[in-house]
């Protein structure tokens, strides 16, 4: 891994030195703008809307439009020294890690022992897992302030940068929220059941990124000189009777009757966490394969065979 930050984490008059290493990768596949014409990448110039001249970069400087138009200019080195200038992660508080929503969390990095202090990174870890708590941090990343929180995965301390409570939209500004749940007893005595059935322990590398792999191996086709097809999506429709569909879903858990060929509701897949893929050559049908739509009946509908779709395992571990 490369090293990204050097600094240490204090609380009172502790310092532990630690060395930072980004937690997560994108894995993305990137795609370029091309010229269809010749196949061409395009580039981009920065261009001066007055001028109508390409700027180099020794002439750019950031500015902030305070009114259409009218902005306020910065150098780098009036905005460098707005900002923290120490490598330390400074611990303001120890909370209970239930206490945080997950809503506040940006991005994920390890923090592994620096040259020296290896005592006091161990020290901190075991105070930390004794405590059950997390600790509540300030840190400065390239010349930007954040919060963060400091725990402890697999035996290494982990910073997580948070949003600021002005970072997080209100959940009043949500249109069209219900002024108070009412639900049919019946209905949710059946979702719960149905939520029974499919709980189970987080097991996140059964999680894959069907969309990274399918274009994946559209690229290998491609490559390869095959004919890239999409098949068309099968039309989806509503379920009108509720306790249909949930009775139906729960059935098919269970292995008993379910659907029949009369209507069918689409099943979208479970929200997938990012797989290794690496640049593994994968069979378009197999890259391509993802979960089949659950058949639920209308409620005279004679009964026959319901799946739902099943997650595959990824064989690479989750970053």
């Amino acid at each position: 891994m490369h090293t990204i930050w050097k600094g240490a984490i204090s609380f009172g008059l502790v310092n532990v030195p630690v060395r930072m290493f980004s937690a997560t990768e994108d894995k993305d596949i990137s795609m370029k703008m091309v010229h269809q014409a010749c196949g061409t990448s395009i580039s981009y110039a920065r261009m001066c809307k007055h001028c109508e001249t390409e700027v180099p970069w020794e002439e750019i400087v950031k500015g902030y439009e305070y009114e259409p138009g009218h902005y306020v200019l910065f150098e780098k080195e009036e905005l460098d020294a707005l900002g923290e200038t120490n490598k330390e992660i400074r611990i303001l508080d120890f909370v209970d890690l239930k206490d945080i929503d997950p809503i506040y969390y940006q991005k994920t990095y390890y923090l592994g022992p620096g040259d020296t202090g290896l005592n006091a990174y161990n020290l901190l870890m075991a105070a930390l897992r004794d405590t059950n708590k997390i600790g509540i941090a300030n840190v400065s990343i390239r010349s930007k302030s954040s919060l963060a929180a400091i725990r402890i995965i697999e035996g290494c301390l982990v910073m997580e940068t948070m949003f600021y409570p002005d970072e997080i939209r209100p959940v009043r500004q949500v249109p069209n929220l219900p002024e108070a749940a009412q639900v049919n007893d019946k209905e949710l005595t059946m979702a719960k059941m149905l939520i029974e059935q499919l709980s189970g322990p987080f097991e996140p590398e059964k999680y894959t990124d069907a969309y990274r792999e399918k274009l994946m191996a559209a690229i290998d086709a491609k490559i390869a000189g095959q004919e890239v097809k999409v098949a068309p999506e099968a039309p989806k429709t509503n379920v009108v009777d509720l306790m249909a569909a949930l009775q139906a879903s729960l059935e098919s858990m269970r292995g008993g009757p379910a659907a029949g060929p009369r209507e069918t509701v689409a099943v979208e897949a479970p929200a997938t966490a990012a797989a290794k893929l690496g640049r593994k050559r994968r069979a378009p049908a197999q890259a391509a394969a993802s979960g089949e739509e659950g058949a639920v009946p209308k409620p005279d509908a004679p009964a026959a065979p319901a799946g739902r779709p099943r997650s595959r395992r990824a064989k690479s571990p989750v970053t």
